[in-house]
């Protein structure tokens, strides 16, 4: 086709050409792949019209001239001099697009900003560089069918996907019920007495549960015995874990012999089970050999094999760890999933990560809630044993969603059709001349011996399918749910076996007619294995079969929580912002969602490119030169860097160097990461105007300069502001031979304007789930890459499996080798769509967005901290401790009557007692941004009637806050005020309301009367 012209005739191809000021579409057969050109200099004539900067950031250009004005100023120029010191704002403030590479080429180039449309065709042209092979590698991952009703209603709701964590639990019900749900089945199939609500993944659950019961040890013995038959990426991430805690991971074959032999210097013992090979033992003897040597046991188990087979808590196990990825969970090139964690009583206020407990609130009703608190990180900081901060919510909602789906008697139907079909296909195995390694006792997974290794592997990628090398002589295969009769007709030929898996079946079933593998009379487990004990009987797990009611189950538990699909959070520190829809739809393409981690590197082009254009982004942006993508949460990240920054220092000489400077105010995880690292907190102090105490961090510098190994910072600071001297106080670690280490949890503030590699940071590390747009899931996932300087890179993270990471890494930190990888193309939409410039305006509108809030605020309530000029950073911290005095309020009452508003409280009590600490994010808009002022405006006249007598201290809108709909509706109303009040404060509510479905909850008696799973069904 051509199109005439009085001067020219042009092709239709030329045409697309003309009008793309950066972009060239190639047309082939069937896909349009964007690449780019290189004539920058074209004029954009037909611009696109779903641009994405706009629809992210919340207020519009003549907003933010109006929140300028407001504060004094005539352009943004002026008010970001009074917000960030010059000495620490980035140079390249002219760059407007991000740099990339070609997918083809592999050649560097500057990348234009991406409109919706345009990058939903960018993100499935990545997609299609990944090979959908059918992968039955297991090691942990394994194909599942995830029910649809979960994938609309849960996986892809942003009721479900956009809540934060549930801290204020009177409008986190429906996530709270849903994580004691997940509680039961944890409990019921691992056979123990109390999990808590997920981690972040099978080794990390495993190297917790190795802490833990190191911790316990009333000995002070060292050493860890790990049976051999044990995954490599668990043993990878248990000795990275063990070298902070100086604990000696010793391999074994693990008998009781070798248990008595190592009692004097061991705590526990952990096996697999079923092991890595497949193979299933009777630990009974070995678990009591083990307690009368005073050791502690650990399973890493399967919860699907755990509804046939005897459960860890029969046998002896102490404690049990594993994944419930195969509950509903697309395998995700590795995450995220939710890892468990379930222990008997001995442990359960001990246990790490959180833990959802029954409690009653204020009329007497059963509530949920997060139980003992206090044992947390944030509480209990270097000496917390774990700096767990994130779970995996969204991940464990949707396994119990599954479990409540299927029942006890379909999963147990799952189970048993895997266990037929692996049968079925040893036994043809072994009439076709294979040895089997494990041919006792298996679940799904077989060993075999072969010839040649590797040409049964290209005979089964032949067919399409992926199977595990072990070595040179021996393969594996994990069967799994997804196995139909064209893929047993497939591993047939793949082996070779001289038979169809018709006729063999039919000899198996000597000529008797059968309607599924189910019903064949294969060998059963011994009875010594065989589970005899029931599980998941409480009703829950017994009504909701159907979609119509697992969907109304889903909606019923929704509808009991606060969102971001309802209002702005507020949360200081936690940046709850935009989670866009076009960021999220390449999550649930296939080609991202069913990969396997250890999939052939040539069937992964897709994700390597993704994972490496985003690491290329994330380092321009802050001035670093490697990253790595494994730490799957803030936290981890923060141990991550830590752990590499030791790595250094022991390989220049210096291991002796163990002190790390961290100031009063800094995150809860910082001290925890630490101790886990093996470093030795000293805290540094603050002045009065919450700045660092320079003088004091000097001192401490000099001091311990011999053993000065790290100081870690916030930027801007934990308390929302800007400090001047922050290079100065770098210079002062570096000239006394530490590393800086950098927590990018206040990045939002940041980005585009400041780069801390700039600033003398050597490694940092970044919550994607804030600052780059991963939504939180009601508490996880979340992932927190860490990007270092070039004398740091050879020490970043690996995988025993997949080559990654440094030449001198400090091993594995998450079970695979690019962590959560499946919701890493959020922020990669996120970047790719805003481009650096709309990053810039991101930060400046968080900046803007919360100075104005501030000001608005400033004549009701104390600001505790501002700069010099009076300004905050992305956030503020409202003072509350004056009202204690004058009221008998706390900020605890302020929070709770917030819901009666239909809103999410700010931070609460942190970083300071008795305050509120807001941020608003760059997305929300100037209405809500006013609405939240309006409903705390309001509150403080609430107080004030209080403060004159007006309303009694002890019985009064704030104290009594929040008011459930059961609340209202009692006859008796014994209130100083009337129940309008209480739940309409202001007009708009008659109109929009979110209820809080309980009243406020007793803390003290959920924590006295510990409640963790759901009573069985009468």
């Amino acid at each position: 086709m051509v199109f005439a012209s009085s001067k020219r005739t042009i092709s239709l191809h030329g045409l697309i050409k003309s009008i793309h000021k950066n972009r060239l579409y190639s047309l082939n057969k069937r896909n349009v792949h964007l690449t780019y050109s290189n004539r920058t200099s074209q004029k954009n004539f037909v611009p696109p019209l779903d641009t994405f900067s706009r629809r992210h950031i919340g207020p519009s250009k003549d907003e933010q001239e109006y929140q300028l004005s407001t504060l004094g100023y005539k352009d943004f120029e002026s008010f970001l001099n009074d917000v960030i010191p010059q000495n620490v704002r980035a140079k390249e403030n002219n760059k407007k697009h991000f740099p990339s590479f070609d997918f083809d080429t592999h050649k560097p180039h500057t990348a234009p900003n991406y409109s919706e449309s345009e990058f939903g065709e960018l993100a499935e042209n990545v997609a299609n560089k990944n090979k959908l092979v059918k992968t039955l590698i297991g090691m942990g991952y394994y194909n599942v069918k995830i029910p649809p009703v979960i994938i609309r209603n849960v996986f892809e709701n942003p009721e479900w996907y956009t809540q934060y964590t549930p801290y204020q639990a009177e409008i986190s019900q429906g996530r709270l019920e849903s994580m004691m749900n997940y509680q039961t089945m944890i409990t019921d199939l691992t056979g123990l007495s109390i999990s808590n609500a997920s981690l972040l993944d099978e080794a990390t659950a495993a190297s917790e549960a190795m802490v833990m019961i190191m911790a316990n040890d009333r000995k002070k013995r060292k050493t860890f015995l790990v049976d051999s038959n044990i995954y490599p990426n668990t043993l990878s991430v248990l000795r990275t874990r063990a070298r902070g805690f100086n604990i000696d991971v010793k391999v074994v074959d693990i008998s009781s012999e070798i248990i008595t032999a190592n009692e004097k210097d061991s705590f526990g013992i952990l096996v697999q089970y079923p092991a890595a090979d497949g193979s299933i033992f009777d630990y009974s003897e070995l678990a009591s050999a083990a307690h009368a040597s005073n050791m502690h046991v650990v399973a890493a188990t399967d919860l699907l094999a755990l509804t046939l087979m005897k459960t860890p808590g029969e046998w002896g196990a102490d404690v049990a760890v594993g994944s419930t990825q195969r509950f509903g969970l697309p395998m995700g090139f590795g995450g995220p999933h939710a890892g468990f964690f379930a222990c008997n009583d001995e442990f359960k206020r001990k246990l790490p990560g959180r833990l959802v407990g029954l409690s009653k609130d204020r009329l007497g009703n059963p509530a949920y809630r997060l139980a003992l608190q206090t044992r947390e990180q944030h509480i209990r900081r270097e000496k917390a044993t774990s700096n767990i901060c994130t779970a995996q919510a969204l991940l464990a909602n949707m396994s119990a969603f599954y479990a409540i789906y299927h029942g006890p008697e379909g999963l147990k139907h799952i189970a048993s059709r895997i266990y037929s079909l692996t049968n079925i296909l040893k036994r043809a195995l072994e009439s076709a001349g294979y040895d089997i390694s494990n041919k006792n006792h298996f679940f799904d997974t077989l060993t075999i011996n072969v010839q040649c290794a590797d040409s049964i592997l290209q005979r089964a990628l032949a067919y399409g399918y992926n199977l595990r090398k072990v070595s040179d002589g021996v393969v594996s295969l994990s069967m799994d749910e997804s196995i139909t009769n064209e893929d047993l007709s497939h591993l047939f030929s793949i082996f070779e076996i001289p038979s169809t898996p018709e006729t063999f079946i039919e000899n198996l079933s000597d000529g008797k007619s059968i309607s599924s593998v189910e019903q064949l009379p294969v060998s059963a487990f011994p009875k010594e294995l065989r589970r005899q004990t029931p599980y998941l009987q409480h009703v829950v797990f017994n009504r909701y079969h159907s979609e119509t009611e697992l969907m109304r189950y889903i909606r019923y538990l929704q509808s009991k929580d606060l969102s971001l699909a309802h209002a702005m959070i507020p949360l200081g520190s936690c940046t709850m912002k935009l989670n866009a829809v076009s960021e999220m739809n390449p999550v649930s393409n296939p080609k991202f969602a069913n990969i396997h981690p250890y999939a052939p590197e040539d069937q992964v082009h897709g994700y390597k490119y993704l994972i490496n254009d985003l690491g290329l982004m994330l380092k321009n942006l802050t001035g670093f030169d490697a990253a790595s993508f494994q730490p799957n949460s803030g936290a981890s990240g923060e141990y991550a860097g830590l752990s590499v920054i030791r790595a250094y220092q022991k390989s220049i000489g210096e291991g002796h160097r163990n002190i790390c400077l961290i100031p009063v105010s800094a995150h809860g995880t910082n001290p925890a990461s630490a101790a886990m690292a093996g470093l030795k907190v000293v805290p540094v102090k603050c002045l009065n105007n919450g700045n660092l105490d320079f003088e004091d961090l000097k001192a401490k510098a000099e001091k311990h300069s011999n053993h000065l190994a790290a100081f870690m910072v916030t930027y801007p600071s934990t308390f929302g502001i800007f400090e001047h001297g922050v290079k100065e106080t770098l210079n002062v670690i570096h000239q006394n031979g530490g590393q800086v280490y950098f927590d990018g949890a206040n990045m939002n503030a940041m980005v585009g304007l400041c780069k801390a590699g700039d600033l003398g940071a050597d490694v940092c590390h970044f919550n994607l789930h804030k600052t780059f747009c991963i939504p939180h899931g009601g508490g996880g996932p979340g992932v927190g890459p860490i990007c270092v300087k070039s004398h740091l890179a050879d020490f970043l993270p690996s995988n025993p499996v997949i080559h990654c990471g440094g030449q001198k890494s400090i091993g594995s930190v998450s079970s695979s080798p690019y962590g959560s990888a499946s919701i890493l193309p959020v922020s990669w939409a996120y970047m790719r769509m805003m481009g650096l410039d709309g990053l810039r305006d991101a930060s400046k509108a968080a900046l803007l967005n919360a100075n104005y809030m501030a000001a608005r605020l400033a004549p009701y309530y104390k600001l505790v901290y501002t700069n010099d000029k009076g300004r905050c950073a992305h956030e503020f911290i409202l003072d509350a401790r004056e009202f204690k005095v004058s009221a008998g309020i706390e900020a605890t009452d302020i929070a709770k009557r917030l819901q009666d508003y239909s809103f999410h409280a700010p931070t609460l009590s942190w970083p300071i007692t008795n305050t509120l600490m807001v941020e608003p994010t760059e997305s929300e808009s100037m209405y809500e941004m006013d609405r939240f002022c309006d409903a705390l405006i309001s509150i403080r006249q609430e107080i004030r009637e209080i403060e004159e007598g007006k309303q009694p201290k002890g019985n009064n809108l704030l104290t009594n806050a929040p008011h459930p709909q059961r609340d209202l509706v009692r006859e008796e109303w014994d209130r100083p005020y009337s129940r309008e009040r209480a739940v309409y404060p202001v007009p708009i509510l008659s109109e929009r309301k979110f209820w809080p479905t309980v009243a406020r909850l007793d803390d003290a008696y959920g924590d006295k009367n510990l409640f963790c799973t759901c009573a069985p069904m009468q």
